[in-house]
């Protein structure tokens, strides 16, 4: 028989227990403690904003709904309790021509996404202050934080302090400096936009066997040969490794969220520093591959399904903290193959 749930876990996610709740991304504003507000303005002619107190004692709603990670893992029926955005909208008037909504957050580095508004009628945000009965911890985007069902989850804005109602887009803070993809649309699979290299000068690149501090979301060398390749502080997320050689190589410091270095032989390759999150090990030879203060929420290196895990030397190259940042069944195996304990 197959699994309902199956049927709602979008390609390549993992899904977390009832109680987890993985912690990924910015720090909380070093200004969080100040009264909180919200403000609609730009395009409409009733500009308003309100107090914290204001929105929890006005109209609210409780909605069960699935949220999606960009780090692949994936998390059901959360509670949200919150005020729909189109009714917020609604009191401020928007202008004919609004075509698209910025929202911006309270955040030491000014983050911000955006939606259509086509999207934002279609999937239905909220504007929400507490999730299964619990307000939002400051760590998970409280006080205000917009839930987005649907996107991938940096479609959900931590902090949410402004919204601001617009003719055009504007492209927010991941997606500008991070290549996050626009649409977040996780059935799709639209994680990041693709390197704007051309072929020939990723050719160059990989002749060289040099591509530190490069650019190249969603490189592609399956099955290549690439031993030695230096690659430090380089972006290469969503990127295809699957079954290249990859011996001794320098991946220090670069981003390698979501890519797919399953079957890869990294003996020896270090991922000190790296931004891991999402990655997949699976069938991977990590003997003596390094992983000192590498981030690894979300990464996979056993299939659950067929059991193909990566393999290592003798010693456990991970920490207990970055155990910890795996889901579940991740760290059982780890547990299990080096006798970890809990």
């Amino acid at each position: 028989m197959n699994d309902p749930k199956a049927s709602r876990l979008p390609p390549r996610q993992q899904l977390v227990k009832a109680d987890k709740w993985p912690l990924v991304g910015e720090l909380p504003p070093n200004d969080w403690d100040r009264p909180w507000t919200l403000s609609i303005e730009g395009g409409c002619s009733a500009p308003r904003t309100w107090s914290l107190t204001e929105l929890q004692q006005g109209f609210k709603i409780d909605q069960t709904l699935d949220i999606h990670c960009v780090t692949r893992w994936s998390k059901f029926d959360m509670k949200v309790t919150g005020v729909p955005l189109l009714r917020l909208m609604e009191e401020v008037r928007p202008n004919s021509d609004i075509k698209f909504a910025s929202f911006v957050a309270r955040s030491d580095r000014n983050h911000s996404t955006s939606l259509s508004l086509k999207d934002i009628q279609r999937i239905q945000p909220m504007v929400a202050w507490e999730v299964d009965g619990v307000p939002l911890s400051k760590e998970h985007g409280g006080p205000l934080r917009l839930i987005t069902p649907g996107k991938y989850f940096y479609k959900s804005l931590k902090w949410l302090e402004r919204i601001e109602l617009l003719v055009q887009d504007r492209l927010g803070y991941w997606e500008r400096e991070s290549g996050y993809h626009n649409h977040a649309d996780p059935w799709k699979e639209e994680r990041y936009i693709a390197s704007q290299l051309s072929k020939k000068e990723v050719s160059t690149l990989i002749q060289k066997l040099d591509i530190t501090q490069q650019e190249l979301l969603g490189f592609d060398v399956q099955d290549r040969r690439l031993d030695g390749l230096k690659a430090q502080g380089s972006k290469l997320r969503d990127s295809n490794f699957r079954s290249a050689s990859l011996i001794r190589a320098d991946f220090r410091s670069a981003n390698l969220s979501n890519a797919n270095l399953a079957h890869a032989d990294l003996t020896g390759a270090k991922f000190d520093d790296a931004d891991l999150e999402g990655a997949d090990f699976c069938g991977a030879n990590l003997s003596e591959a390094s992983f000192r203060n590498a981030s690894l929420f979300g990464a996979t290196f056993i299939d659950d399904e067929n059991q193909q895990a990566a393999e290592f030397s003798s010693e456990n190259p991970l920490t207990p903290q970055q155990i910890s940042m795996l889901t579940d069944e991740q760290q059982a195996y780890f547990r299990k193959r080096f006798h970890v304990s809990e």
